[in-house]
């Protein structure tokens, strides 16, 4: 898409004031995707130099923002930890050629905030935490289950940047469970639904995404009945917040969210565990 309105793309690391039309300027596969006549100037965030991904003393990982889907495949496929396999598991969700592979970023996908976003489905399960940075330089931490409030929609304030997304060691230590639903072969996710086992404290947490219009996780402190399960998603989902879109009616979003839930819920349960935990 030929961005006719803008007039000026200006490098990240040259300081200067944000302005009405100005936009953060990451992969740009999405930004280029369809006409932006809001848009003036777009400030480059490809050459600020940011590691991918760091591992930190603690174990945990920090994601940067420009990291891409495929540098994250690649870092993922030498990974040692337990829950490793899920991030392929979503990397492919997207359903993307290489040349998007190449170039989407982790932090777009965060920030364009559509229901489908499979980095937020990614980063929500494994408790990640974003780091924000306002043009004054101040910086504050918001959990991925927060910083997503709508299709579309997100807490960054004007001009405020996502510069890293943190994964904790002990959610990366958690055994793994992906269900992911679509109404084509090579469709968009209409649902998907991730479950994580602590092996601390054997507690279960199951992340809703793409069939709801926010990330919703919830934790279960010990081995929770089917029942108990529909019921807290029932409950922390509102009817309304089932998306609707081309990609699948709320009815179905729902239905295959609570089937795959149960199904997650007995893949993870004790009985479970070593019958295999993947799935699409």
């Amino acid at each position: 898409m030929d961005l006719n309105t803008v007039m000026e793309v200006r490098d990240a690391r040259d300081a200067a004031p944000w302005l009405p039309g100005d936009a953060w300027l990451g992969g740009g596969t999405h930004l280029f995707s369809e006409p932006q006549p809001h848009l003036r100037r777009l400030v480059d965030l490809s050459r600020t130099g940011w590691t991918p991904v760091t591992t930190h003393p603690d174990g945990s990982l920090e994601i940067a923002a420009t990291c891409t889907v495929a540098q994250l495949s690649r870092f993922a496929k030498e990974l040692r930890a337990e829950a490793a396999p899920l991030f392929e598991e979503c990397c492919r969700a997207f359903l993307a050629s290489f040349k998007i592979w190449n170039m989407a970023t982790v932090g777009g996908n965060l920030c364009n905030a559509l229901p489908a976003g499979p980095m937020i489905s990614l980063t929500a399960a494994l408790d990640g935490t974003c780091l924000l940075r306002s043009q004054a330089g101040l910086l504050r931490r918001v959990p991925v289950t927060d910083f997503v409030t709508g299709a579309g929609r997100h807490v960054l304030a004007e001009g405020e940047l996502l510069r890293s997304v943190t994964l904790p060691a002990r959610a990366l230590a958690c055994r793994t469970a992906f269900r992911q639903a679509s109404l084509y072969g090579l469709g968009r996710s209409g649902v998907l639904v991730i479950g994580t086992l602590d092996p601390a404290d054997r507690s279960l947490t199951i992340t809703v995404t793409a069939s709801t219009v926010r990330p919703v996780r919830l934790r279960f402190p010990g081995p929770p009945t089917a029942d108990g399960v529909r019921t807290a998603i029932d409950g922390a989902v509102a009817e309304d917040e089932w998306f609707d879109d081309i990609h699948g009616l709320p009815e179905w979003r729902r239905h295959m969210t609570l089937r795959y839930a149960e199904e997650i819920r007995r893949a993870l349960s004790p009985a479970g565990e070593h019958h295999g935990a993947r799935g699409a």
